[in-house]
């Protein structure tokens, strides 16, 4: 145990408490147990740390992937920590702990005095696990920096998050206000590249070898703890993901890509939805259509901008970054999106927009209510055409 209290007051430390994250503020830490879930790199680690900088408690930090834990028990460690007068528990990585759930469960249960705040893999289904933590737990999604939150990372100002519906009705407004403070486009440019991740702070030069890296260890380490997942398959999942990488926008036909990766159909639908769940894919259907884990999406993106200049930097298309920049900040802002008969994107089934670069015309869409273009390189826009950057103010 000492060595756990020692290790945890060396993280605490290395931690910077002068840049937070939005979502901190939203999280109501006076809750006896928070979860945080998203995809690795994402900083839910820095959240805990942050939040334990400011606890006038005794606390603790432990990773559940320390080797610590191969041969002692999470309950035991909690058990022992509230005994000797510990208040608040911060666990990381509690997908890689065969049974937390129910280990949790039961100290939330039994110590009524001690707070608990976990985070893991945004694989995990809370509804799936051995222990029920649905009707005790309060769970947060942590996902990239948005584009504000980038541009409040780099410096360059703090700026209030807006609506969807703010920016449909009164975009020209909110940009000129915007633009006073910033040149949107240069920026913008710089986040569609490197700015999703937290970590960009650390070395912009070495930025995208991480991102390969973080991508390797979600397939080699965190989708290993799922079930369902076959630890052999692992290379033809990373195959999967290049085939897609290197297609997107991709209509998948399963059965060409069962062909390549040698995967059953069932399974490649089930691996392409584990992609999606651990934050490196997003998928959409077609308006109308039911959703279900167990058939194929209509379209599948990469999860963010940057993962195309990560996975195909030779080759990244800026048409497909565009969209896969919009569709990461409508869907990280909780609205749903779905493909429509014509336009790139409905949104909540009513709104559709088109993306493109600023030399794009609504011929595509003139005839449908609600239609609206999202064009880039473009500071201030007009009528129905609105900046593409500031789609990036969502959350």
């Amino acid at each position: 145990m000492e060595e756990l209290y020692k290790k945890s007051r060396l993280y605490q430390r290395s931690v910077d408490n002068s840049l937070k994250r939005s979502i901190y503020e939203k999280i109501d830490w006076g809750n006896r147990l928070i979860g945080i879930l998203g995809a690795r790199g994402t900083g839910k680690t820095t959240i805990m740390l942050q939040r334990m900088r400011e606890v006038n408690e005794k606390t603790i930090y432990f990773s559940l992937d320390d080797l610590y834990f191969s041969d002692n028990k999470l309950f035991d460690v909690l058990d022992e920590f509230q005994q000797n007068g510990g208040k608040v528990a911060f666990v990381d990585e509690v997908h890689k702990y065969p049974g937390w759930s129910a280990e949790i469960k039961t100290a939330h249960d039994l110590f009524k005095e001690l707070k608990i705040v976990y985070s893991g893999s945004s694989i995990i289904d809370i509804y799936r696990q051995d222990g029920d933590l649905s009707r005790r737990a309060v769970q947060y999604k942590n996902y990239g920096l948005s584009f504000r939150e980038y541009l409040h990372f780099k410096g360059v100002g703090s700026f209030s998050q807006v609506s969807l519906n703010q920016i449909l009705t009164d975009h020209e407004e909110l940009a000129y206000d915007l633009i006073k403070d910033f040149k949107p486009i240069e920026q913008f440019k710089k986040y569609l590249q490197k700015g999703y991740y937290p970590f960009f702070m650390e070395s912009e030069s070495t930025y995208l070898i991480k991102i390969n890296q973080v991508i390797n260890a979600i397939i080699d380490s965190d989708l290993a703890f799922e079930k369902g997942v076959d630890a052999q398959h692992r290379k033809k999942m990373k195959q999967l993901l290049y085939i897609l990488a290197t297609n997107v926008p991709f209509k998948p036909n399963i059965s060409k890509l069962a062909s390549k990766t040698g995967l059953y159909r069932s399974t490649l639908v089930k691996y392409i939805n584990y992609l999606e769940q651990a934050g490196i894919i997003n998928t959409i259907t077609k308006v109308g259509k039911s959703i279900s884990t167990l058939q194929k999406p209509d379209k599948v993106f990469l999860e963010n901008p940057n993962l195309h200049f990560a996975l195909d930097i030779e080759s990244a298309n800026w048409g497909t970054v565009r969209e896969s920049f919009i569709l990461n900040q409508l869907k990280n802002s909780g609205h749903e999106v779905s493909q429509p008969p014509k336009g790139d994107f409905i949104v909540n089934d009513k709104i559709v927009i088109e993306v493109g670069g600023s030399n794009k015309t609504g011929k595509q869409i003139k005839q449908i209510p609600n239609s609206f273009i999202a064009a880039d390189d473009m500071e201030i826009g007009v009528g129905n055409k609105i900046p593409l950057w500031l789609f990036g103010f969502l959350y």
